[in-house]
Parts: structure tokens; C-alpha cells; sequence
């Protein structure tokens, strides 16, 4: 249990000790749509608990932590970093989220469920990729519509 602790706090403290390297300005820019995001994320995640998409070792106290480490820690800060590299090249940004949600979804997952950080059962890898990927694109047309009504705000 100490190492899983270990591995949470982490993944925690390595995401937000790269967020000092992200320029100020695009941290504003891009938190409404990460805060979206990631309160989609984290409906999604309780909304799962029930329904036994996956379980871990300890029950629900340990499937709340283990999804708030991930959806407040590298998901949270992986999304700033993601459009801060590159937003307006969406090609770039559909390639990355691809990539990214790929080895989340397959060689992430297997690690995680190898060490016995939690193990799926009513979802299947492929569901994780494919949410993953939506999300990527949901957040992209979002942030479209933010610039755009920032665009049009500044013509008044």
C-alpha cells in the first residue's frame, strides 16, 4: 500500500512541478477549458464507481484517490501542457492526444493494473482510448468557442 501511495503522490507532485515551466498567460488561457474538462472527467469517474467500471485493492476509498491523483494530476496539467504546445495546429494536437491517450490506454493501463493500482472490469482498454480521444476533440471545440466569443468581445 506504501508504494501505491507513493506512486499517487508523484504523479502529483511531478505534473504540477512542470506547471512553473508553463507560461503564465497560457495557463489562464487555457484553464476554463481544462476545468471543463476535467469536470467532465471527474463526473465520468463517479459515475463509474457505481456502475464497476474498475476496483482496486481497498475498496472505495481507494478508487476515489487513485482517480482524483489522475484526473487533478496529469490529466489536469497534461491538458494545460497540451494546448500551451499546440493549440491552432490541430493535426499536432489530434496527433499527441492520440499518442498520449493510446499509452494511457494500453501500457499505462497494463502497468497500473500489473501493480495492482486498480484493474478494469466493466470498461475494456479500447473504451478508454475512445473517451480519451473524444475528449481531446470536445475540449479542442470548446476552446475554439472560448477564443471565438473572446474575438468577438474584443470587436465591441
Amino acid at each position: 500500500m506504501m508504494f501505491l501511495a507513493f506512486i499517487r503522490i508523484s504523479l502529483i507532485l511531478i505534473s504540477w512541478f512542470t506547471v512553473k515551466f508553463l507560461p503564465k498567460k497560457s495557463f489562464f488561457r487555457y484553464l476554463p477549458v481544462t476545468l471543463l474538462s476535467t469536470s467532465v472527467l471527474l463526473t465520468e469517474y463517479l459515475f463509474g464507481i457505481p456502475h464497476n467500471w474498475w476496483k482496486a485493492k481497498g475498496g472505495i476509498k481507494t478508487i476515489v484517490n487513485n482517480g482524483l491523483t489522475f484526473i487533478f494530476g496529469p490529466y489536469f496539467v497534461g491538458n494545460l501542457w497540451i494546448f500551451h504546445l499546440t493549440y491552432k495546429k490541430f493535426w499536432l494536437y489530434t496527433l499527441i492526444n492520440f499518442v498520449l491517450d493510446y499509452t494511457l490506454a494500453y501500457p499505462l493501463n497494463k502497468f497500473f493494473e500489473k501493480i495492482h493500482l486498480y484493474k478494469l472490469k466493466s470498461i475494456k482498454p479500447i473504451h478508454l482510448f475512445l473517451i480519451s480521444l473524444g475528449y481531446s476533440f470536445f475540449n479542442y471545440g470548446f476552446q475554439l468557442l472560448l477564443d471565438k466569443n473572446e474575438d468577438n468581445q474584443s470587436a465591441i
